[in-house]
This record gives C-alpha cells, structure tokens and sequence, in this order.
C-alpha cells in the first residue's frame, strides 16, 4: 500500500473496469469493496449482467501492456491457458474489401473469450489482502451527508429472500456500473446537475456463433476481420479463442441486423465482401446457435464540464464513455483510465472529482475521436461533420490502401487502432509520403467477392 488515504472504497460493478479500478484502489485504502449483482468469483462463462460478453472481444496492444504492468506475467498465464495471443498487425485485416499487408509491429493481441480474460483478472484482483467482493448484491442508490456535499456511502441489498437494505459506508465510491450507470439519475437527487450526453447512433447489431477449429481455416493467423465500411457496411470478427474453438461475429448496423436463424446467419456471412469466413464455415461444426446484442449508439458523458460535483464519487470505464465495440477499444481505455485512477491516488490526497474528469476526458479523446469520426463516415450516420472529420476520413481512406501495398503503413495504423500512438502520427511526413505515393485521390472500395478470391489473398 503506497498510502493511506481511507479505510474503505466501494467499486460498484465488477466487470473489468471495477475490478482494474479495484487493483489501483488496493493500493491506497485499507479495505475495497467490489460490490456486483451477478455471482463473478471463480466465473468464466458468460453471465445474464453481461450478455455482450458472449460475442467477439480482443485484448489489443494498450490495454495489454497495462495489464501486464498491473498483473505481471498475465498475458503468459493466459497463454498457458489456451488463450491465443499474436501479433496485432499479422491478423487477417481487410479494409474496404481489400487486405492489408501484414506487418510485424510487436504489439500483442490477446483474442480471449471476455469471461475467461476477467476471469482471470479478477481472480487476481480477489487474491489481494485488502479487497473483498459482495457478489449478489443491488446497488440502491448513494448516501450523502446532510448538505449533499459529499457521498460517504452506498445502499445495497443482497439478492436473497427478506433480505433487508444494507449501507455500506465509505471514503470514496466508484461507479463502474456500465452504460447503464445511474449516477447522472443519482446526482439529480442530490441537487446536481446531470452530465450532458454525445451521442452516435449507429444502430449496431452483433450475431455470433462459435465453431470447431480446423487447422486450414487461418493459416496460422489469429483471426480474418473484414471491418464494415460505408461501401461494404456488413463486417466479422471470425477469430480463435481456445485450442480448438473459434468465435464468429458478424456485424450489421442501422437496422441491417445478422439474424439468429442457423441458414440466415450462413447467408448474411455470404454476403461479406471476402468469401474467407463463409468459406470456412459453410462446412464448419458449430457448437452453438447464433445468438445476437444490440448496441443503439455510442455515448460520452460529460462529467468533466459540470462546475458543481459531490466529493467522495467517481465515474469509470463505459459509465463515463461506451464506444461503438466494433473498434476493441473499451477495455483498453478502462485499463489507461485505472493508470489515471492511480496517478490521482499517489498525489497523497483522495481523488477530487473535477481533476479527475477532466484527465479522464483528455484519456477519451483520442479513442472517441477515432470512433465517432470512423462511425460517420456512414453516410446514414446522423451527426455533426466538421472539417477535421470529413478530411480525417478521406485521408484515412488513402491510407488503408496504401497500407494494402507497404507494411509499414500498416504498422503505424495499428499503433494508433492499438491506442499506443495518437492520430496525428498518421499525418507525420514519412507516413504522408508513403500513403500518397499510393493514393494521391481516394481509391474506390474493393468489389465484394464470394465464392473465389481475389489475386493475392
């Protein structure tokens, strides 16, 4: 413990944002409590609070160096597990039906089914002294003192025939509850005023299915991603995840939903731009039936422009952001956002609210703008399109194609998919130069293909 800043903190939820914030928060109060509706300790198969988990996640670069540096050797554990790990830029990447050259970056992906990653992070974060996890619980609301000034505890109630409501007192609350976060509800009751909201509506709908593995079908690759684009707007993740399973989600959005029927499900993968994945499961054994998650929009809360917060409370991980998850980008930023929990917790003082946003927000930017900016270049995406967006978009363009012809481009986007390196390091003039000695005009979209491959896949 690097200092004591109270007795206790309460996390509220306990999926991968509350239990990396729970890991940073061990090091600064006596006691953490991780409090969460569902039973999670020793589970590593989807549960009913998180139905998302059962579709396609990847661990991408970032997020895996911090969890490495929180949980050293993680990454060979998971390894060890079965978990498949590779390197980011020799995946199967198509952009705009076209493949990427594969790159060497030396940035680790780790495609772990979701309840197996936290699984095993949460079982660190449950082996730690000083944190304790009331599984079962509902969280009711908070307590704060007579003047609203400031949030000193939580009210819980366990999910048991007549059990009674339980106040958990504390020196700091952290919600990481998830989109569904009640806080901006709960700062209303206490006089504040909620955070405004950004929206992207992307009408987003996931359909997977998991399959047996046979050898031939990547090659010795981790996983065939055609992305969506506004020309071919259907997408996959088609990756492995175990020894011998591999996982299947097929994406659609505004409406165009994957369907959960076994032959339509075959269809729709059909109808993707690369024959890759339907040629591979059109024989394939599935282990599963398609089951399908909605996604209705992208949202930032925006805590960090409120003048007047309550003392003692904390917002994290998708509760202050959610972004479109066909960018791999939540648990990355909730594991750079428990490094700028950390970073608060060491100036020797409890965390103040106001400083905290704002960080939070700078950590934000980087990845919403990526997203969002990515999400309207949908044509049928509502939003605002400012100049920075619209040339972002179009130079972005050139150099996925570019990055179709030089690795080396390739290499410098998936250091910024990957979240290690900002946007801007796509404008600096060596990458410039290679992305317009081939595109100097934004190239059309690769023709779909079904059925026979193009030359060179």
């Amino acid at each position: 413990m690097n200092g004591h800043l109270g007795d206790r903190a309460v996390v509220l939820g306990g999926s991968m944002a509350g239990v990396l914030a729970a890991r940073v928060l061990a090091e600064s109060y006596h006691e953490v409590l991780v409090v969460e509706r569902d039973e999670v300790l020793g589970v590593s198969t989807p549960r009913k609070g998180a139905p998302h988990t059962v579709h396609a996640h990847g661990l991408h670069a970032r997020g895996q160096l911090i969890l490495e540096e929180l949980f050293p050797n993680l990454t060979d554990e998971l390894s060890s597990a079965g978990v498949p790990t590779g390197d980011l830029g020799e995946m199967r990447w198509y952009f705009d039906a076209k493949r990427l050259r594969p790159a060497r970056t030396g940035l680790t992906s780790v495609t772990a089914p979701r309840p197996v990653l936290e699984h095993h992070v949460r079982s660190r974060v449950a082996a730690l002294p000083n944190v304790k996890f009331l599984e079962q619980h509902d969280i009711l609301g908070l307590v704060g003192t007579s003047d609203s000034a400031r949030i000193v505890g939580v009210r819980v109630q366990q999910r048991a025939p007549h059990a009674g409501e339980e106040v958990l007192d504390a020196d700091l609350v952290v919600d990481a509850t998830g989109r569904g976060s009640r806080t901006p509800a709960w700062l209303e009751e206490f006089g504040y005023q909620r955070p405004k909201e950004d929206r992207i509506k992307i009408g987003l709908a996931y359909t997977t299915r998991h399959y047996r593995t046979r050898p031939e079908w990547f090659d010795g690759v981790q996983s065939i991603n055609p992305v969506a684009s506004p020309e071919h707007p259907r997408g996959a993740f088609f990756g492995q995840v175990g020894p011998d399973t591999c996982i299947l989600s097929l994406t659609g959005i505004l409406g165009d939903y994957p369907p959960t029927e076994p032959e339509a499900f075959l269809e729709f993968a059909k109808s993707l731009p690369v024959p890759d994945v339907y040629e591979a499961i059109r024989d394939g054994e599935a282990l599963d039936d398609p089951v399908s998650f909605r996604f209705p929009a992208s949202v930032r809360r925006r805590y960090e422009r409120l003048t007047r917060l309550p003392e003692g409370l904390l917002v994290i991980g998708d509760a202050v952001c959610s972004f479109n998850p066909v960018y791999g980008q939540g648990m990355s930023v909730a594991a750079i956002e428990s490094l700028t929990l950390r970073d608060h917790l060491r100036e020797g003082r409890p965390p103040q609210p106001q400083p905290f946003f704002a960080d939070i927000a700078r950590v934000i930017d980087m990845p919403w703008e990526i997203s969002a900016g990515g999400d309207l270049d949908f044509p049928q995406v509502e939003g605002r399109r400012t100049i920075k967006i619209r040339v972002g978009n179009a130079y972005l363009a050139r150099l996925r194609h570019a990055a179709t012809k030089d690795d080396e481009v390739t290499k410098g986007f998936m250091r910024v998919a990957g979240l290690i390196d900002p946007p801007q390091a796509l404008m600096r003039p060596g990458m410039l130069r290679r992305v317009l000695r081939h595109a100097v005009r934004r190239p059309p979209a690769g023709r779909a293909v079904v059925g026979q491959r193009e030359p060179g896949q």
